[in-house]
């Protein structure tokens, strides 16, 4: 698959959503995604859920309204944020068979969310691209916990479904937002598989990687991703949750994946670190074929860059990189300019837009330039 189409418009594939998280990119502006051609943002349910509110967001016209912004919004479930503070401390809620249990604060009044109320808040969100309530688990969970696992993710998947048809009856194709099962199943190849087909017999739009991609030490499985991509019908769009670096995206592309969002380019932005290609390597081929050779850090607070006059990447056509000068931006950070952190963040968004049009090449059999 090339393209999605959702109400917000075509989106070319391979695609990176930058993260929203409360309805809007850290230290830049909607206009800087669009500079950067990326086509679409991830907004966080749950965050927005509670600041500032659903029925708050739906009362006036929802995202796109809200935020100003016209490109496609995909909003995550709310899910993984409740299962990471239960995990983290059992106090905060319980994960029943029916629904979800929690108290965002200690002492507070308990909330009750369920597959029906994920899709509902979606739809409040006026959301493109929504996102079915999973249980989430970590690869190294026991078996027992990996198979509670993928039977609630189903089960909660066909009701997000049922509600999801309630609520979409009636529109027309071209303002029909989408519906994303999420597969579950850890390390288990069997159980994998088992949650794929289950959740492709309900029938979704597209499928998203489930449950953590890194082990106990914090290094990325790749063997787990592809676990779920081949457990993900061909014919939809394969969606690799919370992914990644650069080399990440390229080694999920490789094995199916066309859809990815991630905090870090803008996060390694606020810390000084900005993306750029190696010198030959920004083609199809350089990305596809070059591990994690095929771009590199530039540290702007190293002494190296304090009087250099050129741009932080020859040949970036981002507004860092054809009007200022390393020596300047290492200045703003210096100084604590906020402009410092809208220009680097700017120069890393545009970074991944151009690495999302070589992977489109790439994946269209164009030959290098």
């Amino acid at each position: 698959m090339k393209q999605l189409h959702t109400p917000s418009g075509e989106i070319a594939l391979p695609a990176f959503f930058p993260d929203a998280t409360y309805g809007a990119i850290r230290a830049a502006a909607f206009d800087d995604v669009y500079a950067a051609q990326l086509q679409g943002c991830e907004m966080n349910s749950y965050h927005l859920m509670s600041k500032p509110g659903a029925k708050l967001i739906k009362s006036l016209g929802g995202l796109h309204r809200f935020t100003g912004y016209r490109g496609a919004i995909l909003t995550d479930s709310g899910g993984f944020q409740l299962y990471s503070l239960i995990r983290e401390n059992a106090d905060y809620g319980e994960i029943r068979d029916r629904e979800i249990i929690f108290r965002p604060d200690r002492g507070a009044e308990k909330h009750t969310f369920t597959p029906e109320k994920c899709i509902q808040v979606q739809f409040q969100y006026g959301s493109d691209i929504m996102m079915a309530l999973d249980m989430c688990t970590h690869p190294d969970d026991p078996a027992e916990v990996q198979r509670r696992s993928v039977e609630l993710t189903v089960k909660w998947g066909k009701r997000c479904r049922e509600e999801f048809d309630k609520l979409v009856k009636g529109r027309d194709a071209a303002h029909r937002p989408l519906l994303f099962g999420i597969v579950q199943g850890g390390a288990d190849v069997a159980l994998r598989r088992e949650c794929g087909e289950r959740l492709e017999e309900i029938g979704f739009d597209g499928y998203g990687f489930g449950g953590w991609p890194l082990d106990a030490e914090g290094q990325f499985r790749p063997d787990i991703l592809k676990m779920a991509a081949d457990a993900m019908p061909d014919s939809k769009v394969k969606y690799a949750m919370g992914l990644g670096r650069p080399e990440e995206i390229v080694q999920c592309v490789k094995l199916g994946y066309s859809l990815f969002d991630c905090v870090i380019p803008t996060r390694e932005a606020r810390h000084q670190r900005l993306y750029t290609f190696k010198q030959g390597m920004d083609t199809p081929h350089g990305v596809m074929e070059g591990g994690a050779g095929f771009y590199r850090f530039v540290y702007i607070m190293d002494e190296e860059h304090r009087r250099s006059d050129a741009p932080v990447e020859e040949g970036c056509d981002c507004e860092l990189c054809r009007r200022y000068s390393r020596a300047y931006l290492h200045h703003l950070f210096k100084v604590n300019d906020p402009q410092a952190l809208r220009l680097a963040t700017t120069h890393n968004l545009r970074f991944y837009g151009r690495l999302m049009k070589l992977l489109q090449a790439a994946n269209a059999g164009e030959a290098d330039e």
